[in-house]
């Protein structure tokens, strides 16, 4: 693996679906903008579904149909499949290489993900995911001696500067608001694309979502948000 052309930011969910949910009026705008965007995707969804009589195998493929769809909806470069089975995702080394290998790979500025934080019920997929992306960021992408194999590979060290994590529970932790009132019908349309997963509720996804997006937005001068805890890496 060489270098690729860089990406402003690198989005990397768990599941299919997840950037939609968490992030794609963010992402639509800032597409608007002029950046490029990257999703890697670690699971293939395979067990995303309560219907008896579909295969795991069928349904993956049905859900990376889904997920391209939803990306050029959004307008999303590139999207990477790692090809992990739902529910089984760890903290292990080489998950941990494969995020790296992607950020050196595609350069990038900004890093979105699911916050490993949140307290209370949360899925382990986001929660690995997420503590691997970030440790990923820091300090393995950065250090040459981290994965020196990946250097032989072309992949040199690369400093991403923010990261934006989603899923946030606690208010507290909230301390980027972004205005998605021009790129939230964007966003269901996304979403729409994802009819393994919401087909038969869009009516009540789309009403729980538009009520986050008000409250989210709320002593704003915006209709629509989509919230982060942002944070600048230290070095």
């Amino acid at each position: 693996m060489t270098v690729k052309q860089k990406a402003d930011v690198l989005v990397v969910t768990a599941h299919p679906d997840d950037s939609e949910f968490g992030a794609a009026g963010t992402l639509a705008k800032w597409i608007k903008q002029g950046k490029e965007v990257v999703y890697v995707v670690c699971t293939n969804g395979d067990k995303g579904t309560s219907d008896p009589t579909i295969k795991p195998e069928e349904l993956a493929k049905i859900r990376e149909r889904e997920q391209r769809a939803a990306a050029k909806v959004i307008g999303v470069r590139e999207v990477v499949f790692l090809g992990y089975a739902d529910q089984t995702l760890e903290d292990t080394p080489e998950f941990r290489k494969e995020i790296v290998r992607y950020i050196r790979m595609y350069r990038p500025y900004t890093v979105m993900t699911s916050d490993p934080y949140r307290r209370y019920f949360w899925h382990r997929d986001h929660r690995i995911t997420g503590i691997v992306t970030l440790d990923a960021i820091f300090p393995y992408a950065r250090d040459h001696l981290a994965y020196p194999d990946l250097m032989e590979e072309g992949l040199k060290p690369h400093i991403v500067k923010e990261v934006f994590l989603w899923g946030i529970l606690e208010e507290k932790d909230i301390n980027y608001c972004s205005d998605i009132t021009d790129t939230f019908d964007i966003k269901l349309a996304a979403l729409r694309c994802h009819e393994s997963q919401v087909g038969d509720r869009f009516d009540q996804v789309e009403k729980w979502l538009r009520q986050r997006a008000c409250t989210l937005a709320k002593g704003q001068n915006f209709k629509y948000a989509e919230a982060f805890h942002r944070e600048e890496v230290p070095w």
